[in-house]
């Protein structure tokens, strides 16, 4: 039986970690943040907290990724840690809610930036994100070597353009035009807690994506050392990424200015060059078009695995004899990504949707290491978490406390996510009872 080609490198991975991040939401969500606390200070905070639940998030990952590293990455934790029903919920909301979710905010976010050059009219728009999810899907359907250069090139042009914004801030700051308060004891806004838990929806939108290495492991090489370091490189490089692109925002606009636009990259850049808003554009298309990429390649594995494993459609499971790629795990993911295109249509409703069923998986995933420093003492960890217990209680605690803060500030998506997930459970026992969880005969 044709098996997944293990070619992933560890700056492969490392790049498919970065560039799973960096999409459209550091340069779309920065007035989302500005507006939940208008101070400069506390708004780079909030950027500075989401960097760390990504590191203390990769941290923890880094061990669960030595100790099972294989194709599924997340969905592989919870069902060890968990059973079956906790795996089969994890890659049921990734299909139904998280991924294909995102992928649809981002076509919609592609369009947005194109339309710099082209005014789209609402349906325009929707067929350029459809046409970009499909056109990707097939690209990375042909070999997850090509896979791994789609990233790497995407990734490293959206790294250039976001220095490109640093060095401008840094060389074009005028003082009189723009004065920067970062004291922590000045301006606190009311319901601190409340106002900065609420701004970290855009934020860990922004952050989301690192762990998306995991979903790689059975196509990687050594994976049990290069899946945790690359989701640790990549974490950490993002999060100086991010602080330093929101500070370039700062030396380029005054505080009112980033909260007023949601196309804050542009509105900075060209502050300084009337043809910035241009520019600016074009490395943001390419940004988000490599992120739909890496989506695209990444999170089918975990369909695969659960296929493999007899819970879900066992045609899932099947490689495709040429490409060595899971060809119908990912025409799924691709048909209900542009079923939530054409339902939802709006940016900042689908990501509020999407980044609250991820983080409550990401917690349930974060405490599975505890679980396993007791339910495997003996077992080989090629990684120990840095730290432990004290760095994966962080990472567990704060993204806890972010879950009931979205549940109570945005009930809406927070209870349609509950739903899809109540719905979830019904299925699993459907699929149980189908297949009998027994496992596919495909690697």
């Amino acid at each position: 039986m044709p098996k997944l080609d293990r070619k992933l490198t560890l700056f492969g991975l490392t790049m498919i970690a970065v560039g799973s991040c960096i999409g459209s939401g550091i340069f779309v969500t920065p007035y989302q943040v500005v507006q939940a606390v208008p101070h400069h200070g506390f708004a780079l905070l909030v950027w500075g907290l989401g960097g760390v639940i990504a590191l203390t998030g990769a941290l923890t990952f880094a061990e669960l990724g030595g100790l099972f590293p294989r194709a599924g990455g997340v969905y592989v934790f919870l069902k060890e840690a968990y059973g079956g029903l906790a795996g089969f919920l994890y890659g049921w909301v990734i299909l139904l809610v998280i991924n294909t979710g995102a992928l649809a905010a981002l076509g919609i976010a592609l369009a947005e930036y194109l339309s710099y050059f082209y005014p789209f009219g609402y349906w325009e728009k929707i067929a350029v994100a459809l046409v970009a999810i499909v056109g990707l899907t097939g690209f990375n359907m042909i070999g997850v070597g090509a896979s791994q250069w789609l990233s790497n090139v995407f990734t490293a042009l959206k790294l250039l353009a976001i220095a490109g914004i640093i060095a401008i801030g840094l060389l074009y700051y005028e003082p009189a035009k723009v004065n920067l308060q970062f004291s922590l004891m000045a301006g606190m806004p009311d319901n601190l807690g409340s106002a900065m838990l609420l701004a970290l929806i855009g934020v860990l939108w922004s952050f989301g994506g690192w762990h998306h290495a995991s979903y790689l492991a059975g196509e990687a090489i050594h994976p049990q050392r290069t899946v945790p370091r690359a989701m640790v490189l990549g974490a950490m490089a993002v999060t100086v990424t991010y602080v330093l692109v929101n500070l370039g925002y700062m030396l380029l606009l005054p505080l009112d200015a980033i909260a007023g636009t949601g196309r804050v990259a542009g509105e900075a850049v060209g502050q300084v060059f009337s043809f910035g808003g241009k520019i600016m554009a074009v490395a943001i298309a390419v940004s988000i078009f490599g992120t739909i990429g890496i989506y695209t390649m990444s999170a089918p594995r975990i369909y695969f695995a659960m296929a493999r494993d007899g819970i879900f459609f066992r045609q899932l499971a099947e490689v495709h004899p040429r490409f060595h790629t899971p060809v119908a795990a990912m025409l799924l993911q691709a048909g209900w990504a542009i079923v939530l295109l054409l339902a939802w249509g709006t940016f900042s409703g689908l990501i509020t949707y999407v980044t609250f069923m991820d983080i409550a998986f990401m917690a349930l995933a974060g405490f599975s290491v505890f679980v396993f420093r007791h339910k495997l003492p003996e077992a080989e960890r090629p990684y120990r978490t840095w730290g432990y217990p004290v760095v994966p209680g962080i990472f567990v605690l704060i993204s806890s406390a972010f879950v009931v803060n979205t549940l109570i500030e945005r009930p809406i998506q927070a209870w349609a996510g509950l739903g899809v997930l109540a719905a979830g459970g019904l299925a699993f026992f459907l699929f149980k009872r189908l297949f009998g969880g027994r496992k596919a005969q495909t690697a």
